[in-house]
This record gives C-alpha cells, structure tokens and sequence, in this order.
C-alpha cells in the first residue's frame, strides 16, 4: 500500500493547536514558546493524510558578525512525532521552513539542538562550545569590590538599544526585536533588569535576573542577560550578584547570559568553587556564502584576496571561490584557480562566526591548506568571538 503524500505547509490557528499538542508529546512537556513566538514567526508544520507530524517556527532576525547585522533566519520550537522520526522528515522539514526567511532575505541561519550530528550532515556546525555556570554567592562577594557604579532598576525593554549595541561587539547575537522585552517577560516574569552606570555617565552594563528554587541547591539567583561594555563594569554587576548572599546560596549563570570572557576564572579566590556544565551547542550555517561575506563587517585592516574552494555537504562537490576582503568590505567570486584551502559548508560557518581562534585549532577541525593561507584567513573572523546570548 503507498505511504500517504506528505505536504509541508503553513498553519493557521487551527493547524498550530494541534501542533502544539503534538510537541508536547514529543517533548515529553509542554513549549510555552510555540505559543509565546507564533506571533512572530513563519509557522509550518508537516501534514500526511490528514494528521500533523511535525513542525517548527522560523524567525526572521539579523544576526550580529563583524560588527554588522547580517539578516537571518532562527529556526525554534521543531520537533517530529515519535513515531514518525527515522524517516528523514527533520531535513525536508527544516528546508521547507528556511524557504520563507530566505524569500525575505535570510542569507545565515541558527538553531539550536541535541541532534548536532544530524545537522551537521546538512552543512551545519558549532562555532563554540557552550556552558552554563554555578558559584557561590560568598564567593562573588568576597571576590569582587564593591564600586561607585549606581544601580538602577528599571523595565526591561529601556535597555534594548545598549544591549544591541553592546551585542554587535561578538558574533552571533541577535539583533533583539521590539518584541523581544515582552516576551522575556512571559518567560520569567519574576525577572528584574539592572543597569549600571557611573556617575554623570550612560549606563555601560544591563543585568537581568531571577529568582528560582532549583531540587539541590534551593532557592538561588539566574542571570539570564549580562552585558558589559568593560572589565570595571562587569566586575561591579558581579559585585552587585554577590550581595544576594545573605538570602541566596547560589548565583547560576544561564548557558547564554555569561559572554565568552575568563571574567569569573580570571577573578575568583577559589576557582574550584566554581563549576560548569556543558550544554549542546548553536549551529550556524551559511544559507547564501556570497551575500553573506558581503553584508558581513571585517576588520578595516585585513586586505586579502585568497582563492578557497567550498565541499557541499550534501553531494560533496566542489565549488571554487576567490574571496576579497578589503577596507571594511568583502566579496567571493567563482574562480577557475585552484584553492590555496578547501573547507566544508559546516567549516565555513564556524570560520565565519570566528569559531577558529588559532590555525592549530582550524586544521584539528578538518580544514586543510597551505598555513599561510590559513592565517590569513583567521584573521578576518578573529576580531570577535561567537556568542548567542538568546535561547529559543
């Protein structure tokens, strides 16, 4: 007997109910998003005779690389019904669901999962490592001066601007949208945002906190967005953390909120009271290459015209490139010459995000070439480091 047609398609009211029905049978729990996002999002779900079985949300958000907002497409809230999952449908789904964002412009795309090697395969890859941290509140207050920053308690959405401006000093955080403040709000709405400023001056940090009872360690404080524009800042909102301490035993870092940064190994009097637990990572990848070297920023100093070659994932051809980067601007061309490096499609995401920190690491990672070459290519991703500072 044949298998019942499947249609990829997008849902209306009617058809979203009933996904979300469906994600909470296949979570195991319910996803407030699926709700909380639907306004924003392209919603799509997967329908074969009749039923639906699977879906996701897809956001149209620029994404922060090399100082630039670069637009992009946030995949959130996916899923595929248990009893359907084996059949490959996960990757017709996510191309079905990238359709839309890339009509609208999306030349990069995000999403986050704990099936990374299945992404992986459809040109995927994790620009960093991602981990959430637990310390002490002694610890923070013991190790951190207070400071003649003032504190201020205001709502949320106020420091919008400062966080996106501060956010375009990494690679990979969104653009944060008018809605993104509200939406916070529904998720934690015990939340409280702090800005730190000194006196006479613009604020310079944003804090944003909750309160959360947690099956060990009792009832401790989650930050859930830390933004610094330096070192005395930050170490003033840290500061600031360890004042819980005397109701509080514990400060928890979310696995987005603390940057990428030794603020905490680099500072602590007792490391060891620290502790780190490594999540599943971000994936990036690269939806249109040429039009995303050309919205990116890059560094005004870095002057290089370097001919790669580029492995689909998919097929494992092999495309030729020559890539110009010059005053602040780049481009990529086809070519004819030969590449001097040859990278996959997941290699060039995690380059582009300034996921290679050292040639070292670039070649453990699988790139090959000649060093020089590779040097010179690092250089132009190195200026910032990848940071998503959004889970969705």
């Amino acid at each position: 007997m044949p298998t019942p047609a499947l249609s990829i398609v997008e849902a209306d009211d009617e058809l979203w109910r009933t996904y979300d029905t469906l994600a909470r049978r296949a979570y195991g729990h319910q996803v407030e998003d699926i709700q909380r996002l639907g306004a924003h999002a392209d919603r799509r779900v997967a329908v074969r005779d009749g039923k639906v079985i699977a879906g996701g949300l897809g956001l149209a958000i620029p994404q922060f690389f090399g100082g630039r907002p670069v637009p992009g497409a946030s995949m959130a809230c996916g899923c595929v019904a248990p009893e359907e999952r084996g059949s490959h449908l996960a990757a017709a789904l996510i191309a079905e669901r990238l359709r839309p964002l890339r009509k609208q412009g999306a030349v990069v795309a995000t999403l986050w999962t704990a099936s990374s090697g299945y992404v992986r395969r459809l040109g995927w890859e994790a620009p960093t490592q991602v981990f959430s941290w637990t310390v002490p509140a002694d610890e923070l207050r013991h190790s951190f001066r207070e400071s003649d920053f003032q504190i201020t308690h205001a709502a949320t959405w106020q420091y919008r601007p400062l966080c996106n401006d501060l956010a375009a000093r990494w690679n990979g955080p969104w653009q944060r949208p008018d809605w993104w403040a509200t939406w916070q709000e529904r998720q934690h709405p015990e939340m409280a945002t702090y800005a730190f400023s000194l006196p006479g001056q613009e604020p310079g940090g944003v804090l944003s906190v909750a309160g959360e009872r947690h099956p060990s360690q009792g009832q401790r404080l989650v930050v859930y967005d830390f933004w610094a524009a330096d070192q005395a800042v930050a170490a003033a909102m840290l500061s600031f953390l360890g004042r819980h301490n005397s109701r509080l035993s514990t400060i928890a870092f979310e696995r987005t909120s603390l940057p990428p940064a030794p603020l905490l190994m680099h500072h602590l009097r007792r490391t060891g009271s620290l502790t780190a637990r490594a999540w599943h990572s971000w994936m990036l990848r690269i939806l249109d290459l040429r039009k995303a070297i050309q919205l990116r920023g890059w560094p005004d100093e870095v002057d290089l015209t370097l001919p790669i070659e580029v492995v689909a994932e998919d097929s494992r051809a092999t495309d030729r490139f020559l890539l110009r980067i010059s005053g602040g601007e780049g481009d990529l061309e086809p070519t004819t010459r030969e590449g001097q490096l040859t990278l996959t499609q997941g290699q060039i995401a995690a380059w582009y995000a300034g996921g290679y920190r050292s040639a070292a690491a670039a070649q453990l990672a699988g790139v090959s070439g000649a060093p020089r070459a590779l040097a010179q290519l690092l250089q132009a991703t190195t200026d910032r480091e990848p940071w998503l500072a959004d889970y969705f």
